[in-house]
């Protein structure tokens, strides 16, 4: 029937390269034929011998109708949960011209701040909103959830402890956080030898024993305590506190950094970002100036650039926790950039005043439906409120309720207790409320009618104490009180988009980072309501269609690993790898072996593996590299025998963070297992091996998986990010659970993420790819990968010494350029390369990782020939311009490449003084004057930037003294 067949395969659509073109690529490289090439890459003792399970694919048209099938399943209720979840109002500028607009979620992390200036910004307009409404001055540029934030707030201030608290080892956790967060603390807590008290604050008696607490504003129950007299106690002992917080709320109430809070974490979900049955969504934090440079994640700062003119960055980037490897206090990679941008973008679109309105709305709402209710006999459990009321019934009224509530297909939040939970939202209108009183005046036979709402009664009527009534301003830099209007947001959003270099400019080479095609068909569940509207935490027959999905998806990405069992939950790589060596530490106790806590990690590692072995109580053992950049076996051999009574595990990333299968790789699993330990992979590379080999076939025990690298979720400039784990049967038991929503299996560790599914929004993307490429296009993708990066290596190997590579002179789907000679020769650090690149209109390879002076370069399989080609043809012309220095033809230390980037205001400046000409430092080859992607700032100073650190708006005083300065 191939003639009724239709001639679009997604394939063909997502493989850059066409089939012919990968031949002739790889006869280039000195191969006979894809095939021979990938023979001479992928060592045979590790392949596989039959194809994937995956199943035919489906066309796209096929995949939109399944989608639609799929989203029918889910049903969207009115939902009051509350919990951290609420449903809110997406502004449709920000979903347009954001949210599905690749400009913006195909971003790389922006490590290269001349390239992203406009994410930089719209990223410091996230930490302005956080720490005005906070009330604390340094806030970072997001986090994954708000449970994981909880936990990172008790990990930094344990890392704090004075030394006279050096053995205080107890944190107070109020038992009404949220049930979710404390889960999560649960988890961390446990590994880090932190003893965890879980109790009432109003009763708890503090001692020198505690070094941190943490409480809820407003509450579980939505009751908001003043907790001034409790954090004084507290200071007297030197304790510090965190404010688990409802950025909503903190319009209206007074900020954590005015009654003594030390830290304030949540979540930006209910500033546009939509449920998504969990995620993603922006989490926060935000702490005093002192311990700026403890804070978790990333923070954006303001510097200026080679001109001196103001350019932002990625502040105190020498801490980042992947560069401190074995001494990190956190494993934070991905972030959630593209939904934190969101959550600044809805304060930018609102400002203050109508960010207060939407507020006082929702309090007004809540004040209406609890008067009424009260009216009904109903007794309230929390006598202060912001947006969540908690009604005591006992079971057979709450039985009565919610058999009422279904009929009008509502969801309300039933306690164990029998007490109800009511959360209204931006989402609510007045109907709505009107809607919820009728269901409990049915359920008690009462009627209930509207009489004349006076609306200044509720406008007056206080339902927190006066005290607690926030007096100080917030949000007043211009930048959120200009754009109001859809026009201006349109235009200010463009504004900053068009600063950012992106997949829709050029091929984004990074090594290990894997920046493929994000492909528009894959993104189109993301913002359906099926799937975005849900709250995680209604009941599973509402959500049958994601159900669907996740069983699908779990047993696909269970056949592409070769394991036993996947859970969805941790929401990033770095997430996963924590994950992974968890569950390992919960199988070991569990055969009696706990004491075992000795994790061997290659030096060519992932910074995160280290941070991650750390974080989960582990002690770190590196082991030596060979001179081909190859895991040195003996020495392995020899540490794992010196460890053998306490070896846990091996962590190892496959194809090698150098970029090459490595031989012996059974060989060493089959080592650490000899020794008593487990085999974690580290999934970074596993776009490699999809359909070639299986982590579970090399011989590892647990692997985590970058859906947001192999499986095509966009980076969205640093995140979203998800790293699920899968497991081999022994490790299945102790997948994560929940503490919400009963997913746990028989032995299950803690949450490791707030939502039982991770950011299950976006897992929508990876199930995507997978029913559209099928077993074989899977397997084609990786060995495309592999043969753009042999190509790659042929045409330039001979201008730039190729670090590593396999047996047969072969690379896997990255390589390392060796750029250290340069230095010697021609004054030229593998800097001015990247920052030369700009030029040329291209993002940088990843610098100086994993081996210092290099460049590691990943095409990615989507890819086309042509970008190849041109990208080669600008690498080539790079060295010409390092040879001009080297035969004296320029300056050594005034050149293009000392100079880069060059931006459009330098070159239609009056004032030109270089020694070489404005075309060839702007349009450096005849195609750039026909598309030319031109960086915003020159070369940014970072040192600058440290020295005189600003992470939020400046005021606008500041503003006004720089014009009279002028």
């Amino acid at each position: 029937m191939k003639h009724f067949e239709h001639p679009d395969k997604f394939e063909s659509r997502h493989i850059g390269p066409s089939f012919d073109e990968l031949n002739q690529m790889a006869i280039e490289c000195g191969a006979q034929s894809v095939d021979d090439l990938i023979d001479q890459t992928v060592p045979k003792n590790i392949r596989l011998t039959k194809p994937l399970n995956i199943g035919e694919p489906l066309s796209e048209f096929e995949y939109i109708k399944k989608l639609r099938e799929l989203a029918s399943k889910n049903k969207i209720y009115k939902t009051y949960i509350g919990m951290g979840y609420y449903p809110t109002i997406l502004p449709s500028v920000i979903r347009r011209n954001i949210l599905e607009n690749p400009g913006w979620y195909t971003q790389y992390t922006p490590y290269q701040a001349e390239i992203a200036q406009g994410r930089l910004e719209a990223l410091l307009n996230f930490q302005t909103v956080v720490a005005d409404l906070t009330g604390l001055p340094i806030a970072n540029a997001s986090l994954l959830d708000e449970g994981t934030a909880g936990a990172e707030a008790m990990i930094m201030f344990h890392n704090l402890r004075k030394k006279d608290k050096l053995n205080s080892h107890k944190f107070f956790v109020s038992q009404e956080l949220f049930p979710q967060t404390i889960d999560v603390i649960k988890t961390r807590a446990k590994l880090l030898g932190i003893e965890l008290i879980i109790g009432d604050h109003k009763s708890i008696q503090l001692n020198n024993d505690y070094f941190a607490l943490i409480v809820q504003y407003p509450s579980d129950s939505g009751e908001i305590y003043d907790y001034s007299d409790f954090f004084k106690q507290a200071d007297s002992l030197g304790i510090y506190k965190i404010v688990a917080a409802d950025i909503m709320s903190l319009t209206l109430l007074t900020p954590p950094g005015e009654f003594g809070a030390d830290c304030a974490v949540g979540s930006t979900q209910r500033f546009g970002v939509p449920m998504g049955y969990g995620g993603p969504h922006a989490a926060f934090m935000s702490t005093k100036d002192e311990f700026k440079r403890n804070i978790p994640g990333r923070i954006i700062g303001v510097s200026i650039d080679a001109q001196g003119n103001r350019a932002l960055r990625m502040a105190l980037q020498t801490r980042e926790q992947h560069i401190k490897r074995e001494r990190a206090t956190s494993n934070i990679c991905t972030a959630q950039v593209l939904l934190a941008v969101m959550a600044g973008m809805y304060a930018v679109y609102h400002g203050p005043e109508r960010l207060k309105k939407i507020a006082s709305r929702i309090n007004n709402l809540t004040k209406f439906l609890s008067q009424s209710l009260k009216q009904l006999g109903f007794e309230q459990k929390n006598q202060n409120y912001f947006d969540t009321i908690t009604l005591l019934t006992d079971k057979s009224l709450q039985n009565k309720i919610h058999t009422e509530a279904l009929k009008k297909e509502i969801n309300l939040r039933y306690n164990k207790d029998f007490s109800i939970g009511i959360s209204i939202s931006e989402a609510t209108t007045f109907e709505d409320v009107i809607e919820l009183i009728e269901v409990f005046a049915n359920a008690t036979d009462k009627n209930f009618e509207v009489r004349d709402v006076n609306e200044n009664d509720y406008e007056s009527y206080n339902s927190f104490p006066a005290a607690l009534k926030r007096k100080s301003n917030y949000l007043t830099h211009p930048v959120f009180n200009s754009y109001h209007s859809e026009t201006e947001m349109m235009r200010y959003i463009k504004r900053l988009e068009n600063k950012d270099l992106s997949l829709v400019h050029s091929m984004i080479p990074l090594g290990s980072c894997t920046m493929k095609l994000n492909a528009a068909t894959e993104m189109l569940g993301v913002t359906m309501p099926e799937f975005s509207e849900l709250h995680p935490f209604i009941p599973e027959e509402q959500a049958l269609g994601y159900k669907e999905l996740f069983n699908e998806l779990e047993k696909d990405l269970a056949e592409i690993t070769g394991f036993e069992a996947v859970s969805l939950q941790p929401n990033s790589g770095a997430q996963g790898e924590y994950s992974g060596l968890s569950v390992i530490r919960a199988y070991l106790e569990d055969i009696g072996q706990g004491y075992r806590n000795v994790t061997l990690i290659p030096s060519s590692a992932h910074g995160t593996n280290p941070a991650s072995a750390v974080m989960a109580g582990m002690k770190v053992v590196v082991v030596n590299c060979d001179a081909h950049g190859n895991i040195d076996v003996d020495d392995l051999r020899k540490k794992a025998e010196a460890n053998k009574d306490n070896l846990a595990a091996l962590m190892v990333t496959y194809p090698s963070t150098h970029g090459v299968f490595e031989e012996s790789i059974k060989e060493i699993c089959e080592i650490i297992h000899q020794y008593g330990g487990q085999v974690y992979m580290d999934g970074a590379n596993l776009n490699a091996q999809v359909g070639l080999t299986t982590p579970a076939f090399i011989g590892a025990d647990v692997c985590h998986i970058n859906l947001h690298k192999t499986f095509c979720i966009p980076h969205g400039g640093g995140g979203p990010g998800m790293g699920p784990i899968a497991v081999a049967k022994h490790l299945v038991p102790f997948l994560p659970g929940h503490s919400v929503v009963n997913i746990n299996k028989e032995k299950s560790i803690h949450s490791v993420s707030s939502a039982p599914w991770g950011s299950a929004g976006i897992l929508i993307i990876s199930y995507a790819y997978i029913k559209m490429m099928g077993s074989e296009g899977l397997t084609n993708a990786s060995k495309a990968a592999i043969v753009n990066a042999n190509y790659i290596k042929a045409k330039l190997e001979k201008y730039f010494p190729v670090l590593y590579s396999g047996l047969n002179g072969r690379v896997g789907h990255e390589l390392i350029f060796d750029m250290r000679s340069f230095k010697q020769s021609a004054h030229v650090e593998v800097e001015d390369i990247a920052k030369r690149l700009m030029d040329y209109g291209y993002h940088a390879p990843t610098v100086s990782f994993p081996v210092p002076g290099t460049l590691m370069v990943e095409p990615t399989e989507s890819e086309s020939k042509a970008e190849l080609d041109r990208f080669c043809e600008v690498m080539i012309s790079i060295r010409e311009e390092i040879k001009e220095i080297e035969e004296g033809k320029a300056d050594p230390n005034n050149n293009v490449l000392k100079n880069a980037p060059h931006t459009l205001q330098m070159l239609i400046s009056d004032k030109w003084n270089y020694p070489y000409n404005r075309e060839k430092a702007g349009y450096p080859l005849k195609w750039t004057r026909q598309s030319k992607f031109w960086p915003s700032v020159a070369r940014v100073d970072n040192a600058y930037g440290d020295r005189n650190l600003v992470c939020s708006c400046i005021p606008v005083s500041e503003y006004a003294e720089e014009n009279l300065a002028n």
